[in-house]
């Protein structure tokens, strides 16, 4: 049985997905959210903290200060990169690797992007289509997602997304929280892609803290082809079973 629906090439879910919402409720929901995210947004803007994030010298100075409390400052400016699409993730992995070394910087890193990924899911899902599909950058990420696929299809792609950090981490999130996937397979696909990755930024962090952005952005494709191997390999053995199977026959 078919879960999804198509119209003008567009993917669109059928009316019965995800929690029914009256337009109202979603109306003010959507207020809210902007409410807060625009509250967040000139708070980091005005204290100077979003310039803080963009520059991962900076950024490595603030959560020296924060002692004890700088792993709460990586996880949370993880999960506000993540729910809050202007803010770069890249530099604050980077800086958590720099401060506290590739296991625990993995650890903090992991834990924010998982946590935002669950929110961003969340709020797709709550809000519906006619709310989420309007921002651009998750259009085409959505009609990618949304054809007809299997739960384990939307489970890998999910997953494959997760290793390239060149892929949008929010708009994936938002997307993924509008198709069929089961909230359980996301929090797996999503966990099992980041882990890798995130090491790999992480453990790198010291030399692309003190490396021109042409290197950073090496580093990150190479990360990216690293990260990919297990699956294009999976991909390619199996078309390759596949084939042999049908010759056979």
């Amino acid at each position: 049985m078919n879960t999804t629906l198509k119209r003008n090439s567009h993917w669109e879910p059928p009316a019965n997905e995800g929690i029914r919402l009256s337009v109202k409720t979603k109306v003010a929901g959507v207020l809210l959210l902007l409410i807060v995210f625009a509250a967040i947004y000139w708070i980091l803007l005005e204290t100077g903290a979003l310039a803080t994030v963009t520059n991962k010298v900076a950024l490595r100075e603030w959560i020296d200060q924060l002692g004890y409390w700088g792993p709460v400052g990586i996880i949370g400016l993880m999960i506000m990169a993540i729910v809050l699409s202007p803010i770069p993730s890249a530099p604050v992995a980077m800086v958590a690797g720099a401060v506290y070394g590739s296991f625990w910087g993995t650890v903090f890193v992991v834990v924010g992007a998982e946590a935002g990924a669950l929110i961003a899911f969340a709020i797709a899902r709550s809000l519906g289509y006619d709310v989420i599909h309007r921002w651009s950058r998750v259009r085409p990420v959505l009609n990618w997602l949304g054809k007809d696929r299997s739960q384990g299809t939307l489970m890998l792609i999910i997953f494959a997304s997760r290793l390239v950090p060149f892929i949008s981490f929010d708009a994936v999130s938002y997307a993924a929280g509008l198709t069929p996937l089961a909230f359980w397979r996301f929090v797996v696909a999503t966990l099992a892609g980041v882990i890798p990755a995130a090491y790999l930024i992480t453990a790198f962090g010291g030399l692309l803290m003190a490396s021109e952005s042409g290197l950073v952005t090496i580093v990150l494709i190479l990360v990216s082809g690293i990260t990919l191997l297990p699956v294009v390999a999976k991909l390619f053995f199996s078309r390759r079973i596949g084939r042999k199977s049908v010759l056979e026959q």
